[in-house]
This record gives C-alpha cells, sequence and structure tokens, in this order.
C-alpha cells in the first residue's frame, strides 16, 4: 500500500497527541475522523489541518463508508471491546488505547479475533517507548541490580478534580476510576519492566464521593519472592510519578522522569539512555507495513487488563455498566 489509511474514533484529548505523531509519518494518512461531538472532530481537524477529512458521528458509518487499512480507538473505556470487534471484523488494523478491555474475556476475544484475521492489534502503553522505561527493563533484565526483590509505583494526579462532569468518573463509560484510567499506565510499567507475574494482591481503595474509585493502595506478590507497592491517587494537587526497583546489588529511582542507579556504599550514577526511535503510532504503521513485529500486543496488555480485574476483586470493589 501506497500509505495506511488511518480513521480516528474518539477526539477528545489523547486523540490529540495519536494525531501529532501520524500526521508526521510520511506512510500514512488520517482519512477520517469520528467523534459524537462535532466540536471535539472541528477542534481536531483544525488544530493539525486535516481540512480533507470526512467526519462521521458513529464509527459502523465510517467502517461501511470509507475505505481504511487501521483504526486508533480513543473512545471510553467500555466502548473500547465492541469498536474494536467491528474495526477487526471489518478488515482493518486496529490500534486500542488503555485500557484494551474491560475484562480479559473481552481482551481474549479481541486477540483471537485479530489473529484469525491476520490483522495487527496494537494497545498504546507508550512508555514501552520512552527511554527511562526501556533502560529499566533492560537495566533489570541484565543484572544491573541484581536479583530483583521489590518494587514500589505510585502516581499522584489530580484526576478526581480534572473528571468532574466528564465520561471517566461515569461508570457506565470508565467501568472503573484512576486505576482504570490513568493507573493502568502504572500496572502496565509493573508488568512490562520486571517481566513477572502476579501471585497475590491486596487492595484498599476510597472513592471520595464519586461513583468511581478515586484513591486504591495494592501489596502484590509477585513469582519469584518479589513484592510491590502500587500507589494510584487520584485527589492530589498535581502529577508526581515515582517508582523504586530494589535488587540484591542496587536500586533504580525514578522520579518524574530522572533516573538515578544507586549501589551501597557508592555515589549515585545517572545512566546514559538509549536514543528514543519510535513511537506507539509509528511503530503501529511499521508492523501494518511488516517492518517489525507488534512492540504492544494484545496477549500483553492483556495481562494489564487481568491484574486490574484482581485488584478491583481484592478491594471489593462492585464494578458496573451503570450511571
Amino acid at each position: 500500500m501506497e500509505k495506511v489509511r488511518i480513521g480516528m474514533v474518539g477526539t477528545g484529548g489523547i486523540s490529540h497527541l495519536h494525531a501529532s505523531h501520524l500526521t508526521e509519518i510520511d506512510d500514512a494518512e488520517i482519512v477520517s475522523v469520528v467523534d459524537p461531538n462535532e466540536k471535539n472532530r472541528e477542534t481536531l481537524i483544525s488544530k493539525f489541518q486535516l481540512d480533507d477529512v470526512r467526519q462521521f458521528s458513529d464509527h459502523k458509518e465510517m467502517l461501511e463508508k470509507m475505505e481504511v487499512d487501521a483504526v486508533v480507538l480513543c473512545s471510553p473505556h467500555t466502548l473500547h471491546f465492541e469498536q474494536a470487534m467491528d474495526v477487526l471484523t471489518s478488515g482493518c488494523h486496529v490500534l486500542i488505547e488503555k485500557p484494551m478491555a474491560c475484562s480479559k474475556e473481552e481482551a481474549q476475544q479481541l486477540i483471537e479475533t485479530a489473529d484469525h484475521l491476520g490483522k495487527v492489534l496494537q494497545v498504546s502503553y507508550q512508555r514501552h517507548f520512552d527511554p527511562e522505561f526501556i533502560y529499566i527493563r533492560e537495566a533489570i533484565a541484565n543484572g544491573e541490580i541484581g536479583e530483583l526483590k521489590s518494587v514500589t509505583a505510585s502516581l499522584y494526579q489530580e484526576w478526581k478534580q480534572m473528571t468532574v462532569g466528564t465520561w471517566r468518573q461515569n461508570p457506565a463509560l470508565s467501568d472503573g476510576g484512576m486505576l482504570m484510567d490513568s493507573g493502568s499506565h502504572i500496572i502496565d510499567v509493573l508488568l512490562w519492566t520486571t517481566g513477572l507475574a502476579p501471585v497475590d494482591v491486596t487492595t484498599q481503595m476510597e472513592q471520595h464521593d464519586s461513583k468511581v474509585e478515586i484513591d486504591s493502595f495494592t501489596s502484590i506478590r509477585f513469582e519469584k519472592g518479589v513484592v510491590a507497592g502500587l500507589n494510584i491517587v487520584g485527589y492530589a494537587p498535581c502529577w508526581h510519578e515515582t517508582y523504586v526497583f530494589c535488587g540484591e546489588n542496587g536500586g533504580i529511582f525514578y522520579n518524574n522522569g530522572k533516573i538515578t542507579l544507586r549501589r551501597l556504599g557508592e555515589e549515585p550514577i545517572t545512566p546514559q539512555l538509549p536514543e528514543k526511535t519510535t513511537n506507539q503510532d509509528k511503530s503501529f504503521v511499521d508492523a501494518i507495513l511488516g517492518k517489525h513485529d507488534v512492540f504492544v500486543p494484545g496477549q500483553f496488555a492483556k495481562e494489564v487488563v487481568t491484574l486490574t480485574e484482581k485488584i478491583y476483586q481484592s478491594a471489593g470493589y462492585k464494578r458496573g455498566l451503570t450511571p
């Protein structure tokens, strides 16, 4: 194909990041945008000068009337499964914003459908492309801190204050609160950097008068005796993201993008990070064109969904698709 023709479903905030990436790729072209909100569509089109794209209010209409090769889904969480299934069965590749789906059963069905139809299914966990997290993953795998013993991962965000009145606090569209939303990226980091599977989970949650959970504090025991703390705080004054990976010979400390390697009795080291070579959108297009394998496949993203479900179940949190 000359260019991968892209349809975008959902034109809210995160779609602008995808559009900024896609408009820089010579092998891709945004040909249509879908959103029931006309103002959101027009804002995206105007910002990125997408004057020739066709607009739709429903993804099914786009799939029926447009020739597209791939679709980027930036819609609310509970819509992902149906929309992704429609995209795949119409013969298109799909890039899904996190979370991949709202249950491991949905995730598995998407994986099987994509495999059966021979279509690329990728999930948009952008930290897989960030040099900081690539370094952490490789350093752990290469034994830079020895055998891993513990991990602490924390995200603080003014999530509750910023999402009042939006779909993110509507269980019918979000199927959960900050854990399901921003927290999905942090669960991704835990699983991807360590390569470990969880065996036991204990969680406390607080909704703070919202219909969805806002704060959650989770203790996880991974295989090989690695223990972890996962703190997702949605009632905070600002964004702050930290990780500490402790091993038998040292530790890696991440603080809002800054990484320090520490070893007992030695001066701290600021490691040299690898170059950033791609992103979630470019890698998606390159996978479609056969340049490399899918970097964030559905099978991995399903593990994020599975752990997320375990955390909610541990807290006794009743998720439900009701407003």
